[in-house]
């Protein structure tokens, strides 16, 4: 029998519900990097979206709390690097708590458009960000795409709490 959903009140559900229900709903895996006079930052991140083709605008969802926002909030740039199937493990520490000098030990990049690229993503994006809005515990960033690249290969997907990848 499936879970029935929970509610805090009514027409709310609770939590663990949504992120229940949400979690069915399989995104792929990016790592969100930017620039600082400190060196590069970059965060683990599954909401990511296109927003616009005239002019190409996209959307990249940053925790309130992460060091790499307040990174993107000085530079105004960033770059959206999506994961190949076999970068689980850089997918992990970008989403740890690690220093950000640790996140790109041993990772090889290179700066494109301002932003930092990684080697080996099956695709990446560089923008300039236009607004950063309120979004519960995230803010939304939309950003103006000025370059992009697909060398190409298999994604990385996150679906139910775990990495896969379009085989699986």
């Amino acid at each position: 029998m499936p879970p029935v959903a929970t509610r805090n009140m009514p027409g709310e559900p609770d939590i663990a519900a949504y992120r229940a229900a949400i979690s069915h709903f399989a995104t792929g895996v990016t790592v969100v990097t930017a620039s600082s006079a400190d060196g590069p930052a970059g965060l683990t991140a599954n909401a990511v979206c296109s927003l616009s083709l005239e002019p190409l605008l996209m959307i990249v969802c940053l925790d309130l709390g992460s060091r790499t926002l307040q990174v993107v909030r000085r530079a105004r740039r960033l770059a959206v690097n999506v994961l190949a199937r076999d970068q689980q493990e850089l997918a992990a520490s970008f989403a740890s708590k690690a220093p950000e000098a640790e996140k790109f030990r041993g990772v090889g990049w290179r700066e494109l458009d301002g932003a930092p690229v990684l080697d080996g993503v099956v695709a990446w994006l560089v923008g300039e960000v236009r607004e950063l809005l309120p979004g519960g515990d995230h803010v939304i960033g939309v950003a103006e795409v000025s370059s992009v690249g697909a060398p190409g290969g298999e994604p990385l997907v996150y679906y139910r709490g775990g990495y896969h990848s379009l085989a699986s």
